[in-house]
């Protein structure tokens, strides 16, 4: 099993602490580094390179949003985990499409914590229920979808991954589900991202809902 080399980034040392304690009771899990405000974090992910980042929405100097944008830029095969107190909407919003691909808040329990960052680091996408209303009701109430001849049509095997992606499952349960390899649900996945011009499943999510490609009942 590979070592998840993890980044924090979170201006209370306390939370840091208890959070580095909880990811390194695991074998898998190893944090690198701390930061204790954004800029701290972008610098940190050039030198470190870390697979995942998680990271608090407000901090000084640089917040969550900035921080997000930045890492995805000097390392963009990290997976940002943003683990934070806030869920106002305007946050929420900026910071997925700043390309995190998890949001949790801090009342997550310890192993929501971990299994979170082992399948953000897995390519998964991982949002607190609350959130996840917040993302669906959203999506769902703009007015007109964005252009179709943006947007390469997706097959009709990928349109399924997609589905149960945004149902939640992992890699593995849409294999097991749809009668394919692992590999073929990751090399399908590899092919709706480039095809819709978005990095991780929250951001298909939110463009197959605007496209009606994903109902609400597949949520």
């Amino acid at each position: 099993m590979p070592t998840i080399r993890v980044l924090l980034a979170d201006d209370h040392v306390m939370v840091r602490e208890g959070t580095r304690q909880i990811l390194e009771r695991q074998d898998d899990l190893e944090v690198v580094a701390e930061a204790g405000n954004g800029q701290e974090a972008v610098d940190l992910a050039i030198t470190t390179k870390p697979d995942v980042a998680v990271l608090d929405i407000s901090m000084p100097v640089m917040n969550g949003i900035e921080a997000t944008k930045g890492i995805k830029k000097v390392s963009p095969r990290t997976a940002i985990l943003v683990l934070t107190a806030y869920d106002d909407d305007e946050y929420v919003f900026a910071i997925l499409e700043a390309g995190a691909a998890g949001y949790l808040l801090k009342n997550a329990r310890s192993s929501e914590v971990i299994d979170a960052v082992r399948r953000v680091f897995a390519g998964e996408s991982v949002l607190h229920p609350a959130i996840a209303k917040k993302v669906v009701r959203q999506v769902t109430q703009r007015s007109q979808p964005e252009d179709e001849g943006m947007i390469e049509t997706l097959t009709e095997r990928e349109l399924e991954v997609l589905s149960l992606a945004a149902q939640g499952l992992s890699n593995r349960q849409i294999a097991s589900q749809l009668v394919l390899s692992p590999r073929t649900v990751q090399s399908h996945l590899a092919n709706i991202f480039g095809k819709l011009g978005v990095g991780s499943r929250t951001e298909a999510v939110m463009v197959g809902l605007r496209h009606g490609w994903i109902k609400l009942n597949d949520i």
